[in-house]
């Protein structure tokens, strides 16, 4: 058999490779995101916090704010439906509300085009519809580029939003290979359970540089008494949120398999990491208080199962375990896919999210397939 030979980067270009699979079809992110909304609805009661507060203590008549690691998908807009809403309860009658200048961003990859064809029309109509004449002065715009580095004037936000994108690291770490060119992490694709310390500490170190990076740059951004609110995919002491989750090595444990049996090369998996960091809550709030332009208002963490929300909009239906685990594969593989197809190459994804929506219906049978998150509130000093 002859093995597909991808493109065999050991360290990937992460803002060329890293994007959701674009467009509205079955595998695009577009229509595999029913977990993300989850997470963004979970958090509401937060975002609902920070956003009231900030109209309570500040007159403003232009609100500017970003949504960071926003993606293609529907979800794109919903944090913005939650502030307007929180936004009209809030003020009442009392004041007319605030314009609302609102940036999309995300890597230069990212499919905008079906969010400025679909998603934000949509939006728009629905605002207009329920709202009246109260939000018409909302500007929705895009910024693409990398979070971890400065998009913004200076002083030139008052609120920030991201929600399931601060895990992706700027690149995967340095310090994957011994000084005799061995790979370190060899049968792992990010931090795992044989993952040694050095492995771990070199991730961790790339996480603390990339957030630290982020929280410099909005401070630079967001004004003084403006406001951040963030979840990041994390782990905790959980047996299967260990590493973050067990999602992950399984998908680096189906690739294996596929070594074995011949279907790709071993040591391009073995020379392969992807940019991924799943921080403990501890971690995530040392970064904020070291880097210091920040004040913790609100720390919270959650777990979900990586099937939740199966059923929105299916409600009638049952799902058995072979379903369930179809949707979480369908969930991973608008994620991972393009980086799959960049050191693999296209013709294995079938096979390898098929084998993973196997193992991930194990997972979901016996109760351990969940992820856990933590979302903090931060105010600028």
């Amino acid at each position: 058999m002859e093995l597909p030979t991808g493109t065999g980067k050991g360290n990937m270009e992460v803002p060329k490779i890293l994007h959701m699979v674009g467009g509205q079809g079955q595998n695009s992110y577009y229509t595999n995101s029913l977990f993300q909304k989850k997470v963004i609805l979970k958090t509401r009661p937060i975002l609902e916090q920070s956003i009231s507060k900030l109209c309570q203590t500040n007159s403003i008549d232009l609100l500017k704010m970003a949504e960071m690691g926003c993606s293609s998908g529907p979800n794109a807009l919903l944090p913005l439906w939650e502030i307007i809403q929180t936004i009209d309860s809030t003020l009442h009658q009392k004041q007319k509300p605030p314009s609302l200048q609102v940036f999309l961003n995300d890597l230069t990859g990212t499919d905008f085009n079906t969010i400025f064809r679909s998603l934000v029309p949509t939006f728009l109509h629905k605002l207009h519809k329920e709202k009246g004449d109260k939000f018409t002065s909302c500007f929705i715009g895009a910024m693409p580029g990398s979070f971890h580095g400065r998009l913004f004037p200076h002083n030139s936000l008052n609120f920030v939003h991201s929600s399931c994108s601060l895990h992706w690291l700027s690149q995967v770490p340095d310090g994957l290979v011994s000084e005799s060119g061995n790979p370190l992490n060899k049968g792992n694709i990010c931090v795992a359970e044989t993952s040694p310390q050095s492995v771990q500490k070199a991730y961790l170190d790339q996480f603390e540089k990339d957030f630290t990076s982020f929280l410099r740059s909005r401070s630079e951004e967001v004004i003084s008494g403006g406001r951040m609110v963030i979840t990041v995919t994390a782990k905790n002491d959980s047996p299967y949120c260990i590493y973050g989750s067990d999602i992950w090595p399984l998908i680096g444990m189906s690739l294996n398999d596929m070594a074995q049996e011949g279907r790709i090369q071993q040591s391009m998996l073995d020379n392969w990491n992807i940019p991924l960091y799943y921080p403990c809550a501890e971690e995530v709030s040392g970064v904020v208080e070291r880097e210091n332009s920040f004040e913790i208002e609100r720390i919270e963490e959650f777990e979900l199962s990586w099937d939740t929300n199966i059923a929105d909009g299916n409600k009638d239906l049952v799902f058995d375990k072979w379903e369930r685990g179809k949707h979480v594969a369908g969930l991973m593989r608008a994620g991972a896919e393009s980086m799959i197809i960049d050191q693999f190459g296209e013709a294995i994804v079938d096979l390898l999210f098929d084998r993973l929506s196997l193992k991930a219906a194990h997972y979901l049978e016996k109760g351990i397939g969940v992820f856990n998150h933590v979302v903090i509130s931060i105010i600028r000093k």
